[in-house]
């Protein structure tokens, strides 16, 4: 079932028509070979990503805003560099070339980005095992400069929802963190119980540490209250 629901809602996300100054890049089209492949590769990691957490059973569904252009834009799974993907994290056992994990880019550099390391620095700190996904899970950029970020527009938060509903359901039981304002929003749409915390980004590192701190531990007194 799980294994089904991940293949079908990956095809979904592939299938999705990107709005202007977006980047679809699980995208079944292409513009050439290279990138052709480079979706492919994509597709595969946010499968693997899926899957591994499916069996194990994530400790928490981390809800983001949308992809990064050092980030998801380039490996395919929310919340990681290439660096992050490649290397793995071994204190939680996630991630790696040697889970399978692969480089879908061939420009000659591995990605670092800050979101992201700061999410797993965390998360191997506490030990959490998380599954990512974004309210919104297609790359947003400034007009013409693909290289760049910019937040998602309502109408793209709307393109989003059912795929996010579907991302939530694959885990469902286990404890929504939204990762700023406007995954909270879409969560509190979708009518999803969740927890926000506030988004690294922008000089949020110590709030986004702080807060996530907060929730496993009221996680582990609820665990600990049922035992």
């Amino acid at each position: 079932m799980g294994n089904q629901a991940i293949t079908e809602l990956i095809a979904d996300l592939a299938a999705l028509p990107a709005p202007p100054n977006t980047i679809n890049m699980y995208a079944w089209d292409a513009a050439d070979d290279e990138q052709r492949q480079g979706n492919a590769i994509r597709r595969a990691n946010l499968a693997l990503a899926l899957q591994l957490a499916y069996q194990r059973g994530p400790d928490l569904v981390l809800i983001g805003e949308a992809p990064g252009y050092n980030g998801a834009r380039r490996t395919g799974v929310p919340f990681t560099s290439e660096q992050i993907l490649l290397d793995g994290i071994e204190p939680l056992g996630q991630f790696g070339t040697a889970r399978g994990f692969q480089r879908a880019t061939s420009d000659g550099r591995i990605s670092r980005e800050p979101t992201a390391t700061i999410v797993y620095r965390e998360l191997a700190a506490l030990n959490r095992f998380a599954v990512g996904w974004n309210a919104f899970p297609l790359h947003p950029h400034q007009p013409g400069k693909p290289q760049s970020n910019r937040t998602p527009r309502s109408s793209e938060l709307a393109l989003g929802l059912p795929l996010l509903a579907r991302a939530c359901a694959l885990f469902a039981g286990c404890p929504v963190v939204a990762m700023g304002r406007i995954a909270s929003q879409a969560l509190a749409q979708l009518g999803i119980v969740h927890t926000a915390v506030r988004h690294p980004a922008q000089g949020g590192a110590r709030q986004f540490a702080e807060g996530l701190r907060y929730v496993c531990e009221q996680l582990g007194h609820r665990s600990g209250s049922k035992a």
